[in-house]
C-alpha cells in the first residue's frame, strides 16, 4: 500500500490519493518554485484507519444520519462526538511505521532529527474550482517528534468532521462516507510576515494586477480574518506597486519563547502600524504568485511567507496555490484592439508579460 508520496516525487496519477493541497505542493516543487520540503500521507492511510474498525464506522454513520442542519447546537454536539470517535481508533501499525520513517527521512534531509513540521489537511475534494473546502479542516503548526506527528495526523483526519465541514459538504451534495483525507507533513519555516496573494484584483476582477494581503508572523491571522492586513496592488507587467494600504496589525501568531509551539501575541504599537513587507518583498511575492498562475494557467489564490532563516533575496516561500473561485468563473471582458501599430504592441505585452524577476528597488525608491 502506497502511504507516502514526497512532494518532489509527485505525479498526476497521485492526485486521487493526495488531494488538492498536496497536489499543489508537489506541482510547485516540480516546477522549481520555492516550497518547503515535505510529503503527503495518502488517502490509503485514512481508508486503512476507517475500514479497520467497522463498529466505529457504523457509529459515525449513525451519528451523521441524525444531524439536523437547522439545529446549530445539535450539529456541534454530534460533530464533537464524531471527531472523538475517530481519534479513539488506534493508528494502523503499517501507517504508523510509514509516518515515522518518512518523518525521520525528512529530518535527515533537513539536518534536524526532531524537525518541526506543519500537519495540514488535504481532502480529496479540497481546492477544486467548483467546491473549495479550504479552511474547513484543521492545520497544526510546529509539531515536533514522531509521536506528536502521528497524534496530529489523527486530529487532522477527525477535522473532516467539524460542524462547518459537515454543513458545507451537505450543502454541496458530497457524501460524508465517500470523503477521503490526505495529510501534508511539511517542514516549518520561521516567518517574519505571511499572507495571501490573488493574481487578480478581488475587488473588481482586474487580471492585470496582483493583490497581496500581509501581516506579521504566521499567516493564520490573515486567513482567519483576525487582523486587517496590509494590502498592496502590484502591476503584473512592470511589477510596480500601484496601491498600498498599511493597517494596524494588533496581533500576530509567532513562535513561543521556548521554541516549541506557536502562540498568539499582541504586536507593539510602533510595529503594528509599520508595513509588514518591504517594497522588494512585495514585488517578490507578486512575481512568484504570477509564476504560479502561469504554471496552472488560471488565476490563483496563493499562500506565502517570508522565511527569516533564508537570505533576503531568497526568503519568499510558497505554502499553497489554489484556483481563485469568484472572478475566474466569470467571462473575461474582451480587450479593445486598435487598428494596428502601437496599440497591438501594447496589447501583446499585457497578455504576454516578460518572464523575468522584478528589479530590486533602489534605496531612494524604498523611501517613497
Amino acid at each position: 500500500m502506497n502511504y507516502i508520496v514526497w512532494f518532489d516525487e509527485y505525479r498526476d496519477e497521485h492526485l486521487p490519493i493526495v488531494g488538492g493541497k498536496n497536489r499543489s505542493l508537489g506541482e510547485m516543487t516540480l516546477a522549481g518554485l520555492p516550497v518547503p520540503p515535505g510529503f503527503a500521507l495518502t488517502t490509503h492511510a485514512y481508508r486503512q484507519m476507517r475500514d479497520q474498525d467497522a463498529d466505529a464506522r457504523h457509529e459515525v454513520q449513525d451519528l451523521l444520519a441524525r444531524i439536523d442542519l437547522n439545529d446549530a447546537a445539535g450539529l456541534q454536539e454530534i460533530a464533537a462526538k464524531v471527531r472523538q470517535r475517530i481519534e479513539d481508533i488506534p493508528m494502523p501499525a503499517a501507517v504508523d511505521e510509514a509516518i515515522r520513517q518518512a518523518y525521520a527521512r525528512l529530518g535527515e534531509v533537513c539536518g534536524d532529527g526532531a524537525i518541526p513540521v506543519a500537519v495540514r489537511s488535504s481532502a480529496t475534494a479540497e481546492d477544486l474550482v467548483d467546491a473549495s473546502f479550504a479552511g474547513l479542516q484543521d492545520t497544526y503548526l510546529w509539531v515536533s517528534g514522531e509521536d506528536d506527528v502521528v497524534a496530529h495526523v489523527k486530529r487532522c483526519w477527525s477535522s473532516c468532521f467539524t460542524d462547518r465541514a459537515i454543513a458545507y459538504r451537505h450543502e454541496m451534495g458530497h457524501d460524508h462516507d465517500r470523503l477521503l483525507m490526505s495529510v501534508a507533513i511539511q517542514k516549518m519555516i520561521r516567518p517574519k510576515a505571511a499572507g495571501v496573494a490573488f493574481t487578480l484584483n478581488p475587488s473588481d476582477g482586474d487580471r492585470s494586477q496582483v493583490a497581496i494581503d500581509a501581516a506579521w508572523g504566521f499567516g493564520e491571522s490573515v486567513v482567519s480574518g483576525e487582523v486587517t492586513p496590509d494590502n498592496f496592488l502590484v502591476d503584473k507587467v512592470i511589477y510596480e506597486i500601484v496601491s498600498r494600504t498599511i493597517s494596524p496589525k494588533t496581533i500576530e501568531y509567532r513562535l513561543s519563547e521556548d521554541g516549541r509551539s506557536v502562540e498568539k501575541a499582541e504586536v507593539p504599537e510602533e510595529r503594528a502600524t509599520a508595513p509588514s513587507l518591504t517594497d522588494d518583498e512585495v514585488k517578490a511575492v507578486a512575481w512568484l504568485a504570477r509564476q504560479a498562475e502561469r504554471h496552472y494557467g488560471a488565476p490563483q489564490d496563493v499562500e506565502w511567507a517570508i522565511d527569516m532563516d533564508l537570505p533576503d533575496n531568497e526568503n519568499v516561500v510558497l505554502l499553497q496555490s489554489r484556483p481563485e473561485t469568484v472572478w475566474s468563473q466569470k467571462p473575461r471582458k474582451p480587450v479593445a484592439r486598435g487598428q494596428g501599430g502601437l496599440m497591438d504592441g501594447i496589447v501583446s505585452t499585457l497578455l504576454n508579460p516578460v518572464h523575468t524577476r522584478p528589479k530590486a528597488a533602489t534605496t531612494e525608491e524604498q523611501g517613497n
